[in-house]
């Protein structure tokens, strides 16, 4: 399976960006997937897992309440809508992944097996 981040740029703080993974290869419908980040100088960090079906979603701390996953599985394809950015939310953003079906979000990096290039986001303060 690839996985295609797209949607980054350049943004104000207070503004809004959506993030789309756009999956070829095969389905990814039937398994759980997340967004991570990586800012400048710092490890990646999960940012919000979302479960195979759409029901079920999880959020760091950090951005609870002003980021949104979703996913349109007949489409293959997962957002991350991003609202109230702050200069800190500035960081490459990948998309991924699990192995295991139909399962429930997950939050850790090694639960994820397939990941896409990342796409820049960049909030100026």
């Amino acid at each position: 399976v690839q996985l295609v981040e797209s949607g980054g740029g350049l943004v104000q703080a207070g503004g809004s960006v959506r993030l789309s993974c756009a999956a070829s290869g095969r389905t990814v419908s039937v398994y759980a997937m997340g967004w991570f980040r990586q800012a400048p100088g710092k490890e990646r960090e999960f940012v919000a897992g979302i479960n195979w079906s759409g029901s079920s979603t999880y959020y760091a701390d950090s951005v609870k309440g002003r980021f949104t996953i979703s996913r349109d599985n007949p489409k293959n394809t997962m957002y991350l809508q991003m609202n109230s950015l702050k200069h800190e939310d500035t960081a490459v953003y990948y998309c991924a992944r699990t192995s295991d079906i139909y399962s429930n979000w997950r939050n850790g990096e090694r639960e994820y097996g397939y990941w896409g290039q990342g796409t820049q986001v960049t909030v100026s303060a």
